[in-house]
């Protein structure tokens, strides 16, 4: 590895380490636009930054989302890591998962198709709930009488359970372990 590239690296282990928010490869162009960085050599040296930190097996891996790179602990450490902050797992209803499964699998869906599978009514709390964690966006209007909003789920919501597409999620029996992994609120638990 030559100056140029370990130099690169370094700036990219900098602005990701200095970030709150995942980075998306064309926000790391953006800040980098002064540089003479490619873009393959960006992604290059993304890939072996996210290397050097895995064979390093320590307490910090990069991961790219769905939003972007980002650094996080990893999983195998949150049990000791969510004490800092007092958090406890989120709890969420049967009728909260349900609603935000049939969207994560089924999108785009009205609330009238969430109601059909279920069988009852969508509580208008869930679905701003969804709406406010910025787990859910109302993406179209179907085209039938009524014009129904048409919900999707969103890219935070990807961020949350760790996953960088819609293809990465697990088959849905295990969606339920996913939260529960990926979900915690400081504080007190949130029962919706």
């Amino acid at each position: 590895m030559n100056d140029y590239e370990q130099e690169l690296i370094a700036l990219l282990e900098a602005i990701l380490m200095a970030s709150d928010v995942p980075l998306s490869l064309k926000e790391i162009l953006t800040i980098l636009d002064e540089e003479n960085y490619s873009e393959s050599d960006i992604i290059r040296a993304l890939f072996t930054l996210e290397a050097n930190y895995r064979e390093a097996q320590g307490g910090i891996e990069l991961v790219e989302v769905a939003s972007g790179w980002r650094f996080q602990v990893p999983s195998r450490f949150s049990k000791w890591v969510g004490k800092l902050f007092e958090a406890k797992q989120q709890r969420f209803s049967s009728a909260f998962f349900e609603t935000l499964a049939l969207i994560l699998y089924e999108q785009p869906v009205t609330r009238g198709d969430i109601e059909a599978v279920r069988g009852v009514s969508v509580s208008s709390n869930i679905i701003r709930s969804l709406e406010e964690r910025d787990w859910i966006k109302v993406v179209g209007r179907k085209e039938v009488p009524g014009r129904p909003m048409l919900y999707g789920t969103t890219d935070q919501l990807l961020d949350d359970l760790n996953l960088k597409s819609l293809r990465d999620l697990p088959p849905l029996p295990e969606l339920e372990t996913l939260f529960k992994e990926a979900t915690t609120v400081e504080e007190e638990a949130l029962v919706v």
